[in-house]
């Protein structure tokens, strides 16, 4: 049995390798558009796109790749450009693509529904199986591999995208997944001078910044890579730490998961009481302080 992972991050293409490394005997690892992973699969396969093609038309490519190898199951990491790549894989398949998997267990594949409301098992019917997965199912210390490296000529659709333009966006050093604790800001956050105790806090307790929709896509005072939620990042940290967050599903379906979770909000009414392990009422720019000081 044969496995395909599709990934662009160095953390997601070990992690899926390691999980496809127990669905198959042998494990191809697709890098389109960026430089491989090497020792984490038995071959991986270089897509070089070519500037000014996009990568989401590496599709035709893929799906190449995939009739060569012929494998049963496709891991996909969910980034806006491998989902297309997922979904039209799945379409030359003859099959749909199951994502958003948070668990495999007995052959089944345990997804969210409804923004995290409910959670459903699934088995693709098709000959091939594509899920797309995220942070936290699979251990990524546990990749094995080679350091074969194939090319594959990039092939441009009939009808490619146009890219009319680019644009640099600020440098990030945001990489939620890999963190083992996440402190997230929420709208208790009413200036962005204030996001420094959330960094203070962080640093004291070895973790990574992130926070809820509003402080990355509505006043932008965070990027948008640290935005957690139903249509951001789905992580699974050991601990969380919600800060100013109510604990809203379309927050909350993104760390749902977490080992621990605190919670310090001023409202003790807030949703998110309900669903954090430890919880302070009070203001942060009071509550804080008072952490850091006393770690």
């Amino acid at each position: 049995m044969k496995a395909l992972v599709i990934a662009e991050t160095p953390l997601a293409a070990r992690a899926l390798c390691a999980g496809a490394r127990t669905m198959a005997d042998e494990v191809v690892l697709v890098a389109p558009g960026v430089e491989p992973t090497v020792g984490v699969a038995d071959k991986a396969v270089h897509i070089d796109v070519p500037a000014g093609s996009a990568i989401d038309d590496a599709y035709a490519t893929v799906n190449a790749i995939a009739d060569a190898e012929a494998p049963s199951v496709a891991l996909v990491e969910p980034t806006r450009r491998c989902k297309v790549l997922a979904g039209r894989l799945a379409a030359h398949a003859g099959t749909a693509a199951v994502t958003d998997v948070i668990e495999f267990a007995d052959g089944l594949a345990t997804t969210m529904y409804f923004g995290g409301v409910g959670q459903r098992k699934s088995r693709p019917t098709g000959g091939l199986a594509v899920y797309t997965v995220g942070a936290g199912v699979f251990d990524e210390s546990a990749a094995t591999g080679t350091d074969v490296v194939e090319e594959a000529a990039f092939e441009a659709p009939e009808r490619a995208l146009r890219v009319t333009g680019e644009k640099d966006l600020p440098a990030s050093d945001v990489d939620l997944p890999a963190a083992d604790v996440v402190v997230a800001g929420g709208r208790g956050f009413a200036e962005e001078a204030d996001l420094g105790l959330m960094r203070d806090l962080a640093a004291k307790i070895g973790g990574e910044c992130g926070c809820s929709r509003p402080l990355a896509e509505g006043v932008d005072w965070m990027p948008k890579e640290a935005y957690i939620g139903v249509s951001g990042v789905m992580l699974a940290p050991k601990v969380y730490v919600g800060i100013g967050v109510s604990g809203q599903m379309q927050h909350m379906v993104g760390v749902n998961r977490a080992g621990t979770m605190f919670a310090v909000n001023k409202d003790k009414n807030a949703p998110i009481f309900k669903q954090c392990d430890y919880g302070i009422v009070g203001d942060l720019k009071t509550v804080l302080p008072a952490l850091c000081a006393a770690l």
